[in-house]
């Protein structure tokens, strides 16, 4: 089956091929042992919030390199999903936000504690997911990830505003954030699928690649997308103060500008009115051509590291992914 790569149909194409296994994914994440009636209906809540699940694509679709999905391999991609859904409920609380995909939050609804509570049940099935996948070495990459991802988030808790205004830490960050679960989501199903440890390697660098990619395109669409689509408020991150490539860019060019130090430092306050026109003067800048030049340089490498691997369908579609992370505008 041949992939487009123009902008969203690569991956509706590719969604609609993999249809009856995403089927399966998504009833395997229902299948959770629920008796509390009020966490059945949030995690319904949670479900039904969706996404395009582009992580359990990435399962899918490294282990179709080598073999149809078996149940393992739908139980990995199930796992990985119910992961990245539970990390969303404790980052929406850490971050306050009200919104996401433009449906309430579980933290606008329930208090912090159940809030928190709720994600702590969610990290537990998507292991007892994991678990069986009956892979020893799955469950440690599934295991890594989710501690890179906890310290990543501590480390930005605590972590110096300033020193959090370098390059260095802005690709750590991102690693932490995102590209750590897409690195478990291509690493653990090679695995999974009992690629060569070339390959295996091969399809790990490919996911960590795509997920930079992918989030450095998130933080553009901060200031480029429409708040509509995006369903969350333009200049989320820089409201929290948090230093994102395109506003690390437009330091650089900027150098003299106090107006983006003076928000990042927290001493703006609430003022939307200096958040709208501090989002003005970064989405006019080179800033965010840069930052896609940035992103497009990562897909380049995840590109390189799919040559040599299987090639027919599959193999196609991881790379016509490329171009949906590039062009995606939510």
């Amino acid at each position: 089956m041949p992939f487009t790569t123009h902008t969203e149909s690569a991956l509706q194409t590719v969604q609609e091929w993999l249809r009856e296994d995403l089927e399966r994914v998504e009833a395997r994440m229902r299948e959770i042992p629920l008796t509390f009636e009020p966490l059945r209906t949030a995690v319904d809540h949670l479900l039904r919030a969706g996404g395009k699940r582009i992580r359990p694509l990435l399962v899918l679709l490294t282990g179709r390199l080598y073999q149809p999905a078996d149940e393992a391999m739908v139980s990995l991609a199930a796992a990985v999903e119910m992961l990245h859904t539970a990390t969303l409920v404790h980052d929406d609380l850490i971050d306050g936000s009200l919104l996401r995909r433009g449906i309430p939050t579980l933290n606008a609804i329930w208090t912090p504690a159940a809030t928190v509570l709720t994600g702590d049940y969610l990290f537990a099935y998507a292991a007892s997911l994991a678990a069986r996948t009956e892979n020893v070495r799955v469950m440690a990459i599934f295991a890594r990830t989710l501690m890179a991802i906890c310290e990543g988030e501590l480390q930005q808790q605590f972590g110096d505003r300033v020193a959090m205004r370098s390059r260095q830490d802005y690709m750590r960050r991102i690693y932490a954030k995102t590209a750590a679960m897409f690195e478990l989501a291509t690493e653990a199903a090679a695995v999974l699928a009992q690629a060569s440890e070339s390959e295996v390697e091969a399809l790990r660098r490919y996911g960590v690649a795509l997920g930079m990619a992918f989030q450095i395109m998130d933080d553009v669409l901060d200031f480029t997308g429409d708040v509509q689509i995006l369903g969350k408020p333009i200049g989320n991150d820089l409201r929290q103060g948090l230093a994102t490539l395109p506003v690390l860019l437009y330091l650089e060019e900027h150098p003299e500008d106090p107006l983006i130090p003076r928000i990042l430092g927290g001493s703006s306050g609430e003022d939307d009115g200096l958040i709208e026109e501090a989002v003005r003067r970064i989405r006019n800048s080179e800033a965010i051509t840069r930052s896609i030049a940035e992103a497009e340089a990562f897909i380049g490498q995840g590109r390189a590291h799919l040559q040599g691997l299987p090639e027919g369908p599959a193999w196609q579609a991881l790379w016509a992914l490329g171009d949906h992370v590039l062009r995606r505008n939510r």
